[in-house]
């Protein structure tokens, strides 16, 4: 059976946005594990890991964000706010009668993982995040150089001018090309962004142009205008949990080869014990060739450490 027999899709109407949701193995004996993209992804971006959990006896729900993919836009008047995310999460569950979830976030998906566990803990199992350690602050890039990608991105603007010159293909081809590297994206002066990469630079042997078919399908849909700002200009307003302690086992799964491993604090926010201040169930795991879009391209790795993890802390899912 291929993924499009297995993965199901559909809207909800979340506050006044219906938001796309993909899901699979909704029977979920075991539990619901909710996976939370970062960018420039989208729900196809859990695939692998959403047929494992399901064949595992667990229901997978992914959702697009706001404003990514098939979900709908919010008004392009309306202020942009990290709490918005959170609410959504809320609402993902309410309205799908899911009273505790695992979570599972990569990238920016990590943040709201990690933030809604910590406010809403009896509503999660679990929570295990890809790439990115948990901080109770925002993330300060003020000592890296002016071209840093998210330094650029956080400009209104200048993102959107880079992006405009090629089209909704190339965009997405750029940047995971890019993203894949172990070096962290920096233009020159005269360079931006998507100048880093060439037409000549292959895929990453693990994407193939099927998946970038699909990825270009759906942000053709939902362009990048939203994306761009959510995450890239909604970080500041973040608002983190005072004095934060995790009451739910956390699991951080990290690509040695992935870029963001070398920024400013996050080696040593795993390495020197600062994250087990504020997760005492934590665990953390190395793959060792692994770049940052791990689930991607080591999914059977990755899907063991999910499951094993699942497993290990699953409940008996309450009535809703």
């Amino acid at each position: 059976m291929d993924l499009e027999q297995q993965i199901e899709h559909s809207h909800l109407r979340i506050g006044s946005l219906n938001l796309h949701i993909a899901q699979a193995g909704k029977s979920g004996e075991q539990g619901t594990v909710l996976f939370l993209h970062g960018f420039p992804e989208i729900w196809y971006s859990w695939r692998h890991q959403m047929l494992a959990v399901a064949a595992a006896g667990y229901r997978a729900i992914a959702p697009d964000w706001r404003g990514y993919g098939l979900s709908d836009q919010p008004p392009q008047e309306e202020e942009v706010l990290y709490d918005d995310v959170l609410d959504d999460l809320l609402g993902i569950l309410d309205a799908l009668s899911v009273p505790k979830a695992f979570l599972v976030g990569k990238d920016f998906g990590a943040l709201p993982a990690y933030d809604f566990a910590l406010r809403h803990p009896n509503r999660v199992c679990g929570v295990m995040c890809l790439g990115i350690p948990f901080t109770p602050f925002t993330a300060s890039f003020n000592t890296m150089p002016e071209g840093f990608y998210i330094l650029r991105w956080k400009e209104p603007g200048r993102a959107e001018a880079d992006f405009g010159r090629y089209d909704i293909k190339r965009v997405v081809r750029t940047i995971y090309i890019l993203f894949s590297s172990s070096e962290i994206p920096i233009a020159k002066e005269d360079q931006e962004i998507l100048d880093l990469v060439d037409l000549s630079t292959p895929l990453p042997e693990w994407f193939t142009e099927k998946d970038l078919a699909v990825y270009t399908s759906l942000y053709e849909n939902s362009g990048f205008q939203y994306p761009l700002k959510m995450p890239y200009r909604s970080g500041d307003k973040r608002q983190t949990v005072e004095d934060p302690k995790f009451q739910v086992p956390v699991f951080v799964v990290m690509g040695l080869k992935d870029y963001v491993y070398k920024l400013p604090g996050f080696e040593s926010v795993l390495k020197d014990g600062i994250m087990k201040m504020f997760a005492p169930d934590l665990k953390i795991a190395y793959i060792e060739e692994g770049s940052h879009f791990v689930q991607e391209q080591f999914p059977d790795k990755v899907n063991e450490l999910l499951i094993g993890f699942l497993n290990d802390h699953h409940r008996v899912p309450e009535a809703a």
